[in-house]
């Protein structure tokens, strides 16, 4: 049995920013856990940039602004209290990376220069080209490595073990070892990324995106937070899903319909391109229905106009955007438009954080951060830029709430650590002994047809409702899924049953969740209840599970200086 003072679970940008606050913290022996390389996450992904008020862009620039604007970007459903206390403790953030070696991009002074992105009143998003989460990946990778934090690559979390709303510890697979162990640690940080494969290839997000750590903390009875509010990124690559940075628009980018036109400016006037993702993407989406855009059905698009920005400002700001637009859709955008349609990008919703200060659970001992967790800054809608910007705060948050919250903590229920190990042990062996079943692939083929097509940019309760049966169908069928490998050593076919238990789960979360919210918010648009209610639905949803069992309940948002208002661009 391995043994812990704080386990960091997941290798992104807020599992490492945690990592490495809590090995700052004299004394405590820290581990970090990821099923993948650690510098192979889904921070690695991100483009375009992080934000905060640094004014070396706009000098006018200023807290309140951001605050408002973030409020504003999340359709009035983010905690206003978690938000301020966020967006005050961003400058030094960026600073304290610029400090550990993140090679920003400079304006001509040689301040780490800044760009305009959705959403936003002033351009406050800094960046490194377009490879920003890339190298903050990188750079805290070397910093962890710096300060000692113990790296357990390609273990895969299991389970996480609670006695009595206590955290024991966690039982994980080891993927290189081929084995099954039990790890006693004293507090967790939950960090594991979003859910985007819920959609499959219709999603920016990597294939390791599967909400494994939001499913485990709510199997361990930690509840899910407002999961029906999943983004839509406007651009993303047509056939693939794959991400053109909103960077792309930040620089100057058009989007246009099949007549040429900017059609932005009927739904978004003054911000145009700029404006709020959701209602990017939900504008594309309208042109494709009122037809017009490009193709047919799902292999419809409308088209990203680079071309006026020239040669010489795509090849310094936006290498990476022209490389994979010429990999993936065959087009150079110094001389084509890029063919794009939405994709699904990031879930606002996650497990149920309830102190923004410490990102504690409401279970003692395990922290959440990250896309995983819900604290909740996002609300109903993302800014482009915030991403960077949550998990460097709130991981930095977490790593000390673990780091004090293990202090005045003992290892409790070794016994039970080693029970829930053996029951592991006997799962593997009944699912990798079944020579017949169904096959995780097309479980998930299916699951992905539905939530696409019935829970995607436009619902209604109809199709939400198929879509229920369908995933509670598909939850029953997975209890019968064949692994066809029994080997121990590396079995990524076992990993794969696992994520796939851990997609299902989360998407009944989103499926509830958005049929019983009866209005329209930020991500969320029912186009049979297309105004938002604040009345009855300026609440957060909170779903639990009781037994076998989900349950709905509901959480008022935390409101200061803004009270709701019409939100235009």
């Amino acid at each position: 049995m391995l043994n812990f003072d704080v386990l960091v679970i997941g290798s992104g940008g807020a599992g490492m920013r945690a990592a490495l606050e809590a090995s700052r913290q004299e004394g405590l022996s820290i581990g970090l856990m990821t099923k993948m390389f650690p510098t192979r996450s889904a921070t690695g992904c991100a483009q375009g940039g992080i934000n905060g008020v640094l004014q070396n862009a706009d000098p006018s620039d200023s807290i309140e602004k951001h605050i408002f604007d973030t409020v504003k970007g999340s359709d009035y459903l983010g905690d206003q209290d978690a938000i301020a206390h966020f967006i005050q403790t961003m400058p030094a953030a960026i600073r304290e990376l610029d400090y550990f070696g993140v090679p920003f991009s400079r304006d001509s002074e040689g301040r780490i220069a800044q760009r305009n992105f959705g959403g936003a009143s002033s351009p406050r998003t800094c960046f490194s080209a377009d490879v920003t989460g890339h190298v903050i990946l990188h750079t805290l990778y070397e910093q962890c490595l710096k300060h000692g934090v113990k790296m357990l690559a390609e273990w895969y979390l299991l389970e996480i073990a609670i006695d009595k709303n206590k955290l024991c510890g966690v039982v994980a697979y080891d993927l290189k070892g081929g084995r099954i162990v039990p790890i006693a640690t004293k507090t967790i940080v939950v960090a594991t990324g979003g859910a985007g494969r819920i959609y499959w290839l219709r999603t920016t997000n990597p294939f390791t995106s599967t909400g494994d750590g939001i499913a485990a903390c709510f199997n361990a009875g930690i509840p899910i937070k407002d999961p029906e509010f999943v983004q839509f990124h406007p651009t993303g690559l047509a056939g693939t899903g794959i991400l053109m940075s909103e960077a792309s628009r930040g620089e100057g980018g058009y989007l246009l319909n099949s007549k040429g036109e900017r059609f932005m400016s009927r739904y978004a006037p003054e911000k145009m391109e700029l404006a709020t993702r959701d209602l990017v993407s939900q504008a594309i989406e309208t042109e494709i229905k009122e037809g017009r855009g490009f193709g047919k059905g799902l292999s419809a698009y409308v088209e990203l106009d680079l071309r006026h920005l020239g040669h010489n400002k795509i090849m310094e700001r936006l290498p990476q955007i022209r490389e994979l637009a010429m990999t993936f859709e065959q087009v150079d955008p110094i001389e084509q438009p890029i063919p794009i349609r939405p994709s699904c990008h990031y879930v606002m919703g996650g497990i149920d954080v309830i102190d923004y200060r410490t990102c504690a659970t409401a279970v003692e001992g395990v922290f959440a951060a990250g896309e995983a967790a819900c604290i909740s800054i996002h609300g109903a809608n993302r800014l482009g830029g915030n991403s960077l910007s949550d998990i460097i705060v709130f991981g930095k948050f977490a790593g000390q709430g673990a780091a004090d919250c293990a202090r005045q903590r003992q290892e409790c229920r070794p016994d039970l650590l080693d029970r829930v190990a053996q029951d592991w042990e006997n799962k593997f062996a009944t699912v990798t002994s079944r020579d017949t079943g169904v096959t995780t692939t097309a479980i998930r083929d299916r699951l992905a047809e539905i939530m696409w097509n019935h829970v995607g940019v436009f619902r209604i309760a109809a199709e939400m409702e198929t879509a229920l049966t369908v995933v509670d169908s598909l939850l029953t069928e997975y209890q019968s899924v064949m692994v066809p490998d029994r080997n121990k050593l590396y079995n990524t076919a076992f990993v794969t049953y696992i994520e796939l238990g851990s997609m299902l789960t989360v998407a009944k979360a989103v499926v509830l969740g958005a049929l019983n919210r009866r209005e329209s918010r930020g991500g969320h648009y029912r186009a049979d209840f297309p105004d938002r209610d604040d009345t009855n639905f300026l609440k957060h949803t909170i779903i639990s599970k009781e037994g076998a069992n989900y349950a709905i309940s509901y959480r008022p948002v935390a409101l200061t200086n803004y009270p709701p208002a019409e939100r235009k661009y």
